[in-house]
């Protein structure tokens, strides 16, 4: 029996986030009877329980501030290290989820060569270019995923962009890499078309079927949500532009109006979070079209959730979004005026060629990006090692 250990997410059962949500799916479609999962959970105790019938641990981890994740991940692979000395396990998997605990991973990557384990670590993203960080955050970031890259056994990339970067920027350490891509579900929500809760949702915020475009992600400016807003305003479009993200009347939301202005014109709506997934789906589906800005980091979730349900795709032309969608979407640059021209195009486009794009991009879904096919190629991977 495989012996693997998940770290780094928040734990299951999912809530939000897309670690939390593979973790939940991982563990739910297992179909393989030779492997065990065992899960960190954060938590304000440090019980155990069964999710999706694996083992979850509990991790009470004191609240710090900005070091929590750190400390979190630090006090898992603890627990990890005890439970397989205490078992006699000498065949585990410990999956380390992003690059949190660089600085003090090779001491515990010794620990557990001893023990027999091998340790495989998702690099994420380009934390370190996040400009939520100050610059000694985004320093120890750089550091801290060297370092991770250093002492893995294994780098699980789930972009092929990002495989490609951590084997040319750590070429002295020879990394060991894999690509296995991030996963989304292909099918129509379970909400009616008619269905008071997006009719109320509708009117709440003054927007009408088909009549908007799209934005849903994390509330950060490298999300270039500045450029996309701007430029519709630029544009000649008679849609809403709503956009749902944990807007909170910050700096940066102060910063962009300040900037764009926004508040002058009415299609742009910013509407808060929805929480409620069927709700979520549906509001994707009867959008007109979906704008992607982002440009830090691998595969995006939200951008798969898009493509599995969005008619019309419009992304920013940054090789992360290239690898996923090819050509089944429409790119955006960030030059003065491009974005706007694409929009004023897209607002008129042949409805049999809006078909065709959506018809092949939940098909690449379903092909490539299938939770099914994710699921697959993990097991295959834990059982080969």
């Amino acid at each position: 029996m495989k012996e693997v250990f998940i770290i780094g997410s928040k734990g299951i059962p999912a809530k939000y986030g897309g670690f939390e949500t593979f973790v939940e799916n991982l563990t739910r479609m297992k179909t393989c009877k030779k492997i065990n999962y065992h899960v960190s959970c954060m938590a304000e105790d440090n019980v155990e329980f069964y999710h999706n019938q694996v083992r979850c641990f509990n991790v009470k981890v004191p609240n710090i501030g900005s070091a929590k994740a750190i400390l979190y991940d630090i006090l898992s692979i603890k627990e990890c290290i005890k439970y397989i000395k205490e078992k006699g396990i000498n065949n585990a998997v410990i999956y380390v989820l992003a690059c949190r605990i660089g600085p003090f991973f090779g001491g515990y990557k010794k620990e557990l060569e001893k023990l027999g384990a091998k340790v495989f670590v998702n690099p994420d993203g380009h934390e370190w270019k996040r400009s939520k960080w100050n610059f000694y955050i985004r320093q120890y970031w750089k550091v801290s995923e060297r370092l991770m890259v250093k002492h893995a056994d294994l780098l699980v990339c789930d972009s092929k962009g990002i495989e490609k970067y951590i084997q040319k920027d750590y070429a002295n350490f020879n990394p060991r890499t894999t690509f296995i891509a991030y996963g989304a579900s292909v099918g129509e929500s379970k909400l009616d078309d008619d269905s008071s809760r997006l009719s109320d949702w509708y009117q709440k915020h003054s927007v009408s079927l088909n009549e908007y475009y799209l934005i849903v992600g994390r509330f950060v400016s490298e999300n270039n949500y500045e450029l996309m807003i701007r430029e519709f305003m630029a544009s000649n479009s008679t849609k809403d532009l709503v956009i749902i993200s944990n807007v909170e009347h910050n700096n940066f939301y102060k910063e962009l109006l300040a900037r764009t202005n926004f508040k002058s014109d009415p299609r742009i709506k910013f509407v808060g979070t929805v929480y409620d997934q069927e709700l979520l789906q549906k509001i994707r589906e009867k959008a007109y079209g979906y704008f992607h800005g982002h440009e830090v980091g691998g595969t995006n979730p939200s951008l798969l959730e898009a493509l599995a349900t969005t008619k019309l795709n419009i992304l920013l032309d940054v090789v992360f979004n290239k690898e996923v969608a090819a050509g089944n979407a429409i790119y955006f640059t960030k030059e003065t005026g491009n974005l706007a021209s694409v929009i004023n195009e897209a607002d008129s486009i042949n409805i049999d060629k809006m078909e065709e794009l959506s018809t092949k991009a939940k098909h690449r879904i379903k092909e490539e990006y299938s939770w099914e096919k994710i699921v697959n190629e993990y097991e295959t991977l834990f059982l080969n090692e």
